[in-house]
């Protein structure tokens, strides 16, 4: 036995590959057998290769576990190739597809001419291959290109392997690098981050670290700014100020050099890596995409709104009355007014909360565009609050993303400037999810002539992604906009509603009756909070007559902690979703999934075409193929297994992805372990994803606090300033 660098025991197996069962060269997963001198059969071993042929000796190091199908298995952890000792080895081991142009055939004349000399000969005299029957000069040259290829992915694994570089990194590194790979890491470990998905700034840094890159070197030090402007993003950020960009990189490097972290910093602003700005806070620093983004959004905005549109008003006022009076519609001042400005202004923005008739307003818009003969488009930032969309203005709704057209050929959208969207008004609902990027590229595409109305709940969460692009444009003053405030009457009755605005108000939430749509159960410790959402699932809930698998959704203030989504979501798949022997599962990063779980899509992926917050659920997990099936809406997607970490559990999610989207019931756990993420639009916008109940579980202190927050630290964004510049 052996151990490894977080304390475990290791075990030791030595042998000779008999058979490859399965091998995926985009990263590794190799399930082969190994005959071993003691035993009767091959041991099954499951890990990561970068190159493994029948024949060849093996000294693996790693862990016994159980398959339930599949029985006993050797997860390797590390391992290094020995030669093969035997003729037969030799044999199998050259004869086994790991050379072109040599077969069991040649292999068996080869082996028979030289012997246990085989690989000597090859290594170091390829030339006397011409001495073996059938084998002539043209057969010699293909032997030896082929070997000197496999001889280079063996020197890099073994490279990357000795710098402590996981097996799994090593064969992405290589698929990326090829021969290459070996100068690449040496040179400059830290292009790992930017080349290759899965390793991140703190794996290359640690890579780095081992191979013995200078702390100080400029390599780490620009690495570091832009994994923490890169972070920046992450938390919504547009840019950083410098001062703090500085500070916060010094902070991950560990770093007491400032001067040289500034240097840095120009010079990759020499090199237009990063942006800067003088602002009158200072200089702010950006991602040059996140810099012209911005830039050209305000740009694009102050275009559309500089052209004006000729209406006959008399005309649409009588369209109006004819349509309410038709449809038995009371519409307020204030939707009567959007339906209005709908038909002159070039851009508009309509905002309001529950209740408020966004959607019978919306619904009126779309009727008055057609009356006019305009051509429509429909969108919204997910697949849910598309078919939402499409269902209440009874028009086709698309995705952002589709409406665009991605072209995974060219990683870019086929609509732009110089392709418009075809038509002559385009909606776009839920718009407080749009980011920075994302909502460049949907302006870009809208055609001078193209009225665009963008509608909205700006007291929501901003976007997952960069930007507050919403609030930024209702607040700039420059693009008309309609807030309404007016609740109607028949949504006075619902709880929901009530207490959404009461908590948009900073007032607290009432809980009126136990039967309302709108409940609250105390729970003082997060234990209790746990075992309270776990009766509420199994028990209170399906005896109302909802589904505790289809209908209901937990939103958690945050990922971490006791009552987090991370720990929730092993409560709940076990008590929604337990294992059972026709079961398949796979256990990544700590966590387990198993078919039948529900998954959240934690990146966008342009390839899938499945997109940041998307939920799906696990079909099939086929362990031999290495391939995972996951149903989003009414479509099959496959993943293969280097690609799970885009997928993480969905029992319960944060109330940052579910923005977009609306369940039948929710439940939200609240408790003052959410300390930091507390805030009032957090729990205003997870109460208003929830349709026809929502139940909040924890203590009144932590709604509390929700309530008295008004805002957690703004976003560093430029576009209003951009927006309120222009004359």
């Amino acid at each position: 036995m052996t151990g490894n660098s977080d304390g475990r025991r290791l075990d030791i197996l030595q042998g000779t590959v008999e058979r490859v069962t399965y091998h995926n060269p985009q990263n590794g997963y190799t399930i082969a057998r190994l005959s071993t001198p003691r035993a009767r059969e091959p041991a099954t071993i499951v890990g990561n290769f970068g190159l493994i042929q029948p024949g060849q000796g093996m000294r693996l190091e790693g862990t016994w576990s159980e398959h339930p199908q599949y029985g006993s298995q050797f997860q390797v952890e590390t391992y290094r190739e020995t030669k093969p000792a035997t003729i037969t080895g030799i044999e199998k081991y050259l004869g086994s597809g790991l050379i072109k142009g040599v077969g069991p055939v040649t292999a068996k004349r080869i082996v028979g001419h030289f012997g246990l000399e085989t690989l000597e000969i090859i290594e170091q005299s390829i030339g006397r291959l011409i001495e073996v029957p059938g084998v002539g000069p043209k057969r010699v040259r293909d032997i030896q290109k082929a070997w000197v290829e496999q001889k280079a992915v063996k020197e890099v694994m073994v490279f990357l392997q000795a710098h402590q570089v996981s097996t799994v990194h090593a064969a992405k590194i290589f698929k990326t690098y090829g021969e290459q790979a070996i100068q690449v890491v040496t040179e400059n470990p830290y292009r790992l981050a930017q080349d290759i998905y899965g390793i991140g700034f703190r794996t290359a840094d640690t890579i780095a670290h081992n191979i013995g890159i200078d702390p100080e070197s400029p390599y780490r030090l620009r690495a570091g700014l832009t994994h923490t402007l890169q972070s920046a993003t992450e938390d919504g950020h547009c840019y950083l100020p410098l001062e703090e960009l500085i500070q916060k990189a010094a902070e991950i490097l560990k770093a007491a050099d400032l001067p040289a972290l500034v240097n840095q910093t120009e010079a990759l602003v020499k090199e237009n890596l990063l942006m800067s700005e003088l602002t009158p806070d200072g200089y702010a620093c950006f991602h040059p995409p996140l810099y012209h983004s911005e830039v050209g959004l305000a740009g694009r905005v102050r275009a559309l709104l500089a052209l004006p549109l000729m209406v006959d008003q008399k005309r649409v006022e009588d369209w109006l009355g004819r349509y309410t009076a038709r449809h038995n519609l009371h519409l307020s001042a204030q939707q009567c007014e959007a339906v209005r400005l709908s038909a002159r202004e070039r851009v508009l923005i309509l905002t309001g909360g529950p209740g408020t008739g966004k959607t019978t307003c919306a619904r009126t818009i779309v009727a008055l565009w057609k009356a006019m003969g305009k051509k429509i488009l429909l969108a919204s930032p997910t697949g849910r609050a598309a078919q939402r969309l499409s269902e209440v203005t009874g028009e086709e709704a698309r995705t952002v993303h589709r409406l665009l057209e991605f072209d995974p050929a060219s990683f870019g959208f086929k609509r732009g400037q110089d392709n418009p969207l075809p038509c002559d008004a385009l909606l776009v609902d839920e718009c407080s999810m749009l980011d920075l990027p994302l909502s460049y590229a949907l302006i870009r595409a809208v055609a001078p002539s193209t009225q665009l109305l963008l509608v909205g709940d700006g007291d929501q969460l901003p976007a997952v992604g960069p930007g507050n692009i919403l609030r930024d444009l209702m607040e700039s003053a420059r693009v008309p906009t309609v807030r309404l405030t007016e609740v109607f009457r028949q949504a006075q009755s619902s709880w929901i509603i009530t207490n959404a605005h009461r908590i948009n108000r900073g007032q607290m939430p009432q809980w009126p009756t136990e039967s309302a749509d709108c409940r609250f159960v105390e729970a003082p410790t997060p234990e209790l909070v746990v075992y309270s959402i776990e009766n509420l699932i199994a028990e209170q809930i399906p005896a109302l007559g909802f589904s505790s698998r289809t209908d209901v959704q937990v939103l958690c203030p945050m990922n971490r902690g006791l009552v987090g989504a991370n720990h929730l979501n092993t409560v709940l798949q076990q008590l929604l979703n337990p294992p059972e022997p026709q079961l398949q599962q796979i256990e990544r990063a700590g966590r387990i999934l198993r078919e039948g779980d529900r998954v959240i899509q934690k990146t966008n992926d342009y390839q899938r075409l499945v997109f940041n917050g998307d939920l799906g659920t696990i079909r099939t997990i086929n362990r031999e193929d290495q391939q995972m099936l996951v149903r989003f809406g009414d479509r099959d997607v496959s993943y293969d297994f280097a690609d799970l970490g885009e997928l993480a559990p969905a029992f319960a999610i944060s109330i940052h992805k579910a923005q977009g989207s609306e369940y039948p019931v929710i439940v939200i756990p609240v408790h003052t372990q959410h300390f930091p993420m507390l805030s009032r639009n957090l729990l205003y916008t997870g109460l208003t994803r929830a349709r026809k109940l929502a139940i909040l579980v924890g203590t009144q202190r932590a709604i509390a606090l929700c309530v008295h927050r008004a805002e957690l630290q703004g976003r560093y964004t430029r576009l209003r300033e951009r927006l309120v510049s222009i004359g």
